[in-house]
């Protein structure tokens, strides 16, 4: 990975660093800035949550051991609101630390003390996972997300989308042919402490559906009593 001029750094991929130590998120954010990150930092995994809906970070490098909200509790947390990738960076090194860790939902376990250079290269399998060419784009189906410019094409055509309908589209795409919850969805697009229309997910669903011409709703199902999915391949259901 060549220092402040990879692929990966050029595109401003976003990282929330979460760690009590005032220390280790003055050098990260130094550090992961200096290779063209745009960084975030908190110091609980409850200031965490509050950040991640409207940062919207690729990937999240987490303690474990924090006050009001440990890493263990915030990694369980995160799914409901975020896709990003959770790289656990903690002094806990037992076996069973690491195991309950990659079972909660980390993609992945580095202890400390660690070589900056080897987080770099974890941080860039993670996002070569997500985004295979590393220019914050991807293919799903016949949509293209591009994070980087915040638009998302339908066969090839830029959809004209606001903020809010980019955002519940993405959620869908980065889900895509699995059916996700009402609460889920309002969690992630709304936040937790949302108190606006009862119908804000079925109001903005509508103005997808027009938007994609999906009138027919083959592209956004309701599944009823459970959700929305929206289908990308081909299925009997």
């Amino acid at each position: 990975m060549e220092k402040g001029g990879s692929r990966v750094a050029a595109n401003k991929f976003k990282i929330l660093v979460v760690d009590d130590d005032p220390a280790i998120c003055q050098m990260l954010s130094l550090g992961l800035t200096n290779e063209g990150y745009e960084v975030k930092t908190a110091d609980n995994g409850e200031t965490a949550l509050q950040i991640i809906p409207e940062f919207e970070p690729h990937v999240i490098i987490l303690d474990i051991m924090m006050p009001v909200m440990d890493g263990y509790e915030l990694c369980e947390a995160v799914p409901a609101i975020s896709g990003a990738s959770i790289i656990m960076l903690t002094a806990k090194d037992a076996p069973k630390d690491i195991v309950k860790g990659l079972r909660l939902g980390a993609n992945d376990y580095l202890v400390k003390p660690f070589h900056f250079e080897e987080l770099l290269a974890r941080i860039e399998v993670q996002l070569r996972n997500r985004f295979p060419d590393l220019t914050g784009k991807r293919t799903i189906g016949r949509f293209t997300i591009d994070e980087m410019k915040k638009t998302i094409s339908l066969d090839g055509k830029v959809l004209h989308l606001s903020p809010t309908e980019y955002k519940l589209l993405s959620y869908l795409l980065w889900n895509a042919n699995q059916t996700l919850s009402k609460d889920k969805i309002l969690i992630h697009i709304w936040g937790y402490d949302f108190e606006g229309e009862d119908n804000i997910i079925e109001v903005y669903i509508r103005y997808l559906r027009e938007k994609l011409g999906d009138s027919e709703h083959k592209l956004i199902k309701t599944i009823r009593g459970l959700g929305y999915r929206l289908q990308t391949e081909e299925t009997n259901t």
